[in-house]
């Protein structure tokens, strides 16, 4: 066995977070992993294994990764006489830890037709009873770093479901079949409530960042004070609506309006409307979605849009996007209401007439004009969880809110999402601010 597992990181991993959950952990890991394989439900045996751009993985490499976190957090560190299930999975399911040694390329893990889903499956069992073997020692040695890494574990597990929606989404777009993944939920109505009116905030001297006992992440740490001036945020996300305005102006059309790179890429990449939309003969615009083609909802928040896209429509309307502590500030106000994934819809909604928390969680993430960087005070983890976040904080942006993909239980008003700009496949949208 590596001497790295000889010597954990527990001392290190403490800030990251130190909470119990709310339910028993052995529940808690039972649900969490249940739901990774409830996803795979309405897939076919081909659909685990595709990979349609670099930044997707298939389906069947996040169960094994998922695995492989708890096999190299857990077990093997802390499970005395655990026996991995196969030691090349080493290499095969490590993301980007360069703490662990070596990975597959990521744009690689398409061609990965071996081990099968029925050996990805195998993997992820006896995973799971070696981990309720773990969990059942209640008086382990180091009970408290065991139940800490796992509730790591089970959150980075969620993210991983939200990136099997979203690249199996992908995917499928990029079948000219355009399958869907599941049948469609039960139509939006047809006419909705005139939008919400826009939140002024007086501003000041205000408090940001995770505090209390709950889970977060590190750096969503430390809680520390920022000053706004005074500003107003929109009352809810920009609608597909809005957007198609923009669009019809020939908003991708005008330089002004655009960042350099962002002009740049709309170029080479040729876009002229959000991923997923594309315009029928009849000048009607439909998108993919996970049930397959569907007409635009134009009073659903849009999504699929880069922050180029985003900061671009702003510019267009005189506005501006807000940052991410004016963001967090103003939705720390409001309740969670939103649809996340344990709705079922998994697309977004208008919060249709009901828009008392103004729609800051779930449905899209919103693009803040916030830079990906450290918090004032943070420290990076050193290891492996030095990796987790930390070493990521340079060219991307921050998003907020969660998603319609997002586990509900996962969301909170400091969770810091981070994308590169030019980034679409996610579920992500935005909302206008402006200053006061």
């Amino acid at each position: 066995m590596c001497d790295l597992f000889k010597d954990p990181f527990a001392p290190r991993l403490k800030p990251m977070h130190q909470s119990p959950v709310r339910e028993n952990l052995t529940d808690y890991f039972a649900r969490v992993r249940n739901q990774s394989a409830a996803l795979c439900e309405p897939l076919e045996v081909e659909d685990f294994g595709i990979q349609s751009m670099p930044d997707a993985s298939p389906i069947k490499w996040h169960l094994a990764h998922t695995s492989w976190f708890f096999e190299t957090m857990l077990l093997q560190p802390y499970l005395s006489d655990y026996a991995s299930f196969n030691d090349a999975f080493a290499h095969l399911f490590n993301s980007y830890y360069e703490s662990f040694g070596t990975f597959h390329p990521r744009p690689e893990r398409g061609l990965l037709s071996r081990p099968t889903v029925k050996e990805v499956f195998a993997y992820r069992a006896h995973v799971d009873a070696a981990m309720g073997a773990l969990l059942a020692q209640e008086d382990h040695d180091n009970r408290d770093d065991i139940g800490m890494r796992t509730v790591l574990g089970l959150n980075h597990e969620q993210q991983h479901q939200e990136l099997m929606l979203t690249d199996i989404k992908h995917a499928f777009f990029k079948n000219p079949l355009r399958p869907a993944y599941r049948t469609a939920a039960a139509p939006a109505p047809a006419d909705s409530a005139p939008s919400p009116e826009w939140l002024t905030l007086d501003g000041g001297l205000v408090q940001i960042g995770h505090e209390g006992a709950a889970f977060a992440y590190d750096n969503e740490s430390p809680r520390h004070k920022a000053y706004l001036t005074p500003y107003a945020l929109a009352g809810a996300p920009v609608t597909n609506g809005e957007y198609l305005a923009f669009i019809e102006a020939d908003g991708y059309r005008d330089p002004d309006l655009w960042l350099s790179d962002a002009w740049a890429t709309i170029k080479s990449e040729g876009w002229c409307a959000p991923l997923y939309w594309e315009q029928r003969s009849d000048g009607d615009w439909w998108r993919h979605t996970l049930s397959g083609m569907q007409p635009v909802d134009l009073v659903a928040p849009v999504s699929h849009v880069s922050f180029y896209e985003a900061a671009a429509f702003a510019r267009w309307r005189g506005k501006r996007l807000p940052t991410e502590a004016e963001w967090e500030h103003a939705a720390s106000q409001f309740g969670r209401e939103g649809h996340f994934a344990d709705s079922g819809i998994l697309d977004p909604r208008s919060l249709q007439g009901d828009a008392a928390n103004h729609q800051f969680f779930g449905d899209v993430w919103e693009w803040t004009a916030s830079p990906y960087c450290e918090y004032p005070g943070y420290q990076r983890l050193s290891g492996p969880f030095g990796e987790y976040n930390g070493k990521f904080m340079s060219s991307q942006m921050v998003l907020r809110g969660g998603s319609c993909v997002t586990p509900s239980d996962h969301i909170r008003p400091s969770y810091r999402n981070f994308f590169y700009p030019q980034t679409r496949w996610q579920f992500s949208g935005f909302r206008l601010a402006e200053d006061r």
